[in-house]
C-alpha cells in the first residue's frame, strides 16, 4: 500500500468528505479524488459508498483502514525518533494548551523563549479538547489530566482550585445565593456538557438543581466573560478571578482542587526545541507558584 495514498484515504475516512479531507491535510480536492482511485485500483476494491451524507466505508475500507493506520503510528514514530536526535534550537514546536492557561502563562513563557531562541518557530493550538500527542497533533500539551499512555512523559506542572464567582452588577440584581439550596432562582454560566459533564450537576460541590442556565460555553475565557457580563454565577479558577476587580467570590470556603500537566511525546523528550519550550513553561508555572506563596504569607 502507497503511504501516500493510504495518507488521503485516512483523511477522507475520518471527515466523510474529499473537501474536508484537502482541508485537513491541505492538498486540493482533486489531489484527494485521484489518490483514492488509484488506492482503490491497487487494492482492487471499492473502499467508500458515495452517499449524499458523504463517505461511507465498505467493509474493504473497514480492513484497510486498520492496515493504513498502522502504517501511520510508524510514520509519526519515525518521524519522532528522527526529531529525538535533533539538537538544533530552531524549528516548529507544537503547543497545546486552553486560552485560559495561554494567556495566564504560556505567553510569557513563549516571550521569554523567543528572547533566547529566536529561531523556534512555535505552533499554538488552544482548545478544551485533548490534542492527540501520538498522532502529532501537538509536540506537547499543558492538561488538566494526567495521561494513561506510557508513551506519554508527563510532569506535574501545579495544583490549583476552582471557585463560585458572579460580577458585582449580578449580585446587585439578584442577590447571593443560599448554600444549600441547589443555587435556586439563580442564573449560571457554565461548560457545554461534553466539555466539562459534572457542571451539569454541580459546581464546587452545590447540585445546581434548582437554577437556571444561561449560558454554555466551550472556552476557558468565554466563561470568564460570560460572568463578568452578568450572565450568571460560573465556576472559575481562583487564581485568575481573584484579580478581576469586576467579579466577587461568593462561599470562599468552597472550592474544588484540579492538577495542572505539562505533557509530551518520550521520543520528543531529547529534541532541544522542543526541550527548550517546555523549560521555559516549567518555569513560569514555578515562578507563579512561588508568587503565590509569598502573597498568602
Amino acid at each position: 500500500m502507497d503511504w501516500d495514498n493510504a495518507r488521503i484515504f485516512l483523511g477522507i475516512y475520518r471527515v466523510g468528505t474529499l473537501r474536508g479531507a484537502a482541508t485537513l491535510l491541505q492538498v486540493d480536492q482533486a489531489t484527494v479524488g485521484r489518490r483514492l482511485a488509484a488506492m482503490e485500483q491497487s487494492l482492487g476494491a471499492r473502499l467508500f459508498l458515495r452517499t449524499p451524507a458523504g463517505y461511507v466505508p465498505t467493509p474493504a475500507g473497514e480492513l484497510a483502514f486498520t492496515a493504513a493506520e498502522r502504517m501511520e503510528l510508524a510514520a509519526d514514530q519515525l518521524q519522532r525518533q528522527m526529531q529525538g536526535i535533533d539538537d538544533r534550537l530552531c524549528g516548529v514546536v507544537r503547543v497545546a494548551a486552553t486560552d485560559t492557561m495561554a494567556k495566564h502563562y504560556l505567553f510569557l513563557a513563549l516571550q521569554r523563549l523567543r528572547a533566547l531562541h529566536p529561531d523556534i518557530r512555535v505552533v499554538m493550538s488552544t482548545s478544551t479538547q485533548l490534542s492527540n500527542l501520538t498522532r502529532r497533533e501537538a509536540d506537547l500539551a499543558v492538561r488538566t489530566l494526567r495521561p494513561s499512555s506510557p508513551d506519554l512523559i508527563s510532569r506535574h506542572l501545579t495544583r490549583r482550585e476552582v471557585g463560585l464567582y458572579a460580577s458585582k452588577s449580578y449580585l446587585k440584581t439578584h442577590g447571593e445565593p443560599q448554600p444549600d439550596t441547589a443555587l435556586a432562582g439563580h442564573d449560571l454560566v457554565i461548560y457545554q456538557s461534553s466539555i466539562s459533564p459534572s457542571q451539569s450537576e454541580a459546581l464546587c460541590g452545590e447540585s445546581i438543581g434548582n437554577a437556571r442556565v444561561a449560558l454554555e460555553v466551550n472556552s476557558g475565557l468565554m466563561l470568564i466573560e460570560g460572568v463578568r457580563a452578568g450572565l450568571g454565577i460560573g465556576e472559575l479558577p481562583i487564581h485568575m478571578a481573584d484579580l478581576d476587580p469586576q467579579l466577587v467570590r461568593i462561599w470562599p470556603h468552597r472550592t474544588e482542587a484540579y492538577d495542572v500537566w505539562l505533557v509530551l511525546h518520550g521520543d520528543l523528550n531529547r529534541t532541544a526545541r522542543v526541550r527548550a519550550v517546555a523549560d521555559a513553561i516549567v518555569e513560569v508555572y514555578t515562578e507563579n507558584d512561588e508568587s503565590l506563596k509569598k502573597r498568602r504569607t
